[in-house]
């Protein structure tokens, strides 16, 4: 056999122009993997239930944090910026505004605003929440200098400036101009849970799984076996479960039960569901789960949704918050600030009273004044809050025989 017959495979061969090593690697690599599966989920908010409910949760409780526009530590109504957040355009809500871009957050890892095709210049009068799916930068010199977005009347092109969009995005190692979604690393657990309810479904159904089987000592030839199954499907099968069989001689009838690989099924899927809640920030109690081993009291349930607000919302709250501080307020020279009012939000009632417990304490000893704890809190000062005001039980101690005759006292 020719060398060149034993390298081409038989094939013939011919001149052709030289290739790159990229090109010949990534035909390589193509050919590697060219037997690869075709996804079982193409779209998880629409195919897998939890991925759904997660979202759900995060959209309508963000929507719960009043968005308001304070300067000098007090909210304002009648300006542009807040006239703009109060009715964004003349189709969506205040709360559908902040609904719609922690949900495009939280499944897809960035969200666009758009000022509308009236925008020239200055601070918008409308704002739109653009589907991510159907943006594409154009970038050039490392910068993005337009977007395509092809999601607006029945799919028409439309030429979109930087300086016309807010874009909130995650931090993406592969991309920095977009976001990434938090999925991307639960792409394997998002397919084998809907495999897994896939497979459950089949169970479920008729003739997913045989329910027994009809054993016999006789010989059967191919037509008897099939008319015997055929009589017991007729007589005994589908809607007929109380009916009372009646087997001949030598015949026996074997119930089957699920097999130890079908119910290791429900295990995995406990520990995708808890694997995505532990993704998105959901304490179970939040999602109204109950897990066997631990109790039902009322402190755990509130410590839960106490932690949900603390550790997720507040920290995604904070994070459009600095966006909208960098890409709005900055940028329009804005001497206003946006803020997410939580003083309504009964979860974290308790711990700001025990917040305000530890100021009074503070105060009290002298370390921190009226007007300090007047500052963190972004209200108003008052003109005597920089005196501290010693309670009446405290004396002073200027030296060591002070504190000697205090002793002795």
């Amino acid at each position: 056999m020719k060398l060149s017959s034993l390298f081409s495979k038989g094939k013939t061969l011919s001149t052709k122009t030289p290739r790159s090593f990229t090109e010949i690697n990534n035909n390589d690599v193509a050919e590697d993997f060219d037997s690869v599966e075709k996804k079982a989920c193409t779209d998880p908010y629409l195919q897998h239930a939890w991925v759904s409910v997660c979202i759900d949760i995060l959209t309508r409780n963000i929507a719960r944090a009043s968005f308001e526009i304070r300067k000098d530590g007090k909210t304002v109504t009648d300006s542009k910026a807040a006239r703009l957040f109060q009715l964004p355009n003349s189709y969506t809500s205040k709360y559908d505004l902040w609904k719609q871009t922690c949900a495009w957050w939280s499944l897809d890892g960035e969200a666009f605003w758009w000022f509308g095709e009236d925008y020239t210049c200055g601070v918008p009068k409308e704002l739109f929440v653009l589907n991510p799916r159907k943006m594409q930068h154009v970038v050039d010199n490392g910068k993005i200098t337009k977007w395509i977005y092809t999601g607006y009347e029945n799919g028409r092109p439309l030429v979109i400036l930087p300086d016309e969009l807010i874009h909130f995005k995650d931090w993406n190692p592969w991309n920095e101009y977009r976001g990434v979604s938090p999925l991307i690393s639960l792409g394997l657990e998002v397919e084998q849970d809907l495999l897994a309810a896939k497979q459950n479904t089949g169970l479920l159904k008729e003739g997913g799984v045989p329910k027994g089987l009809l054993k016999t000592d006789q010989v059967l030839t191919e037509p008897e076996a099939e008319i015997l199954a055929r009589t017991w499907d007729k007589k005994y099968g589908h809607n007929n479960k109380s009916r009372v069989a009646v087997l001949g001689k030598g015949t026996e009838y074997q119930q089957l039960t699920f097999s130890p690989d079908t119910l290791k099924l429900y295990d995995m899927k406990k520990w995708n569901l808890y694997t995505l809640l532990a993704k998105y920030g959901i304490p179970p109690r939040v999602a109204n789960i109950q897990d066997s081993k631990s109790s039902l009291s009322g402190t755990d349930t509130d410590s839960q949704h106490r932690a949900f607000w603390n550790f997720t919302l507040i920290p995604l709250l904070q994070n459009f918050e600095q966006v909208l501080e960098v890409q709005f307020f900055r940028r329009f020279k804005l001497s206003e600030k946006g803020i997410f009012n939580l003083e309504s939000i009964p979860e974290l009632q308790e711990s700001e009273d025990a917040q305000s417990n530890r100021d009074i304490a503070e105060i009290n000893a002298g370390l921190k004044t009226i007007n300090d704890v007047l500052r963190a809190r972004g209200q108003e000062e008052k003109p005597w809050g920089d005196i501290w005001y010693r309670a009446s039980s405290l004396i002073p101690v200027r030296t060591v025989d002070d504190i000697g005759e205090l002793e002795d006292e």
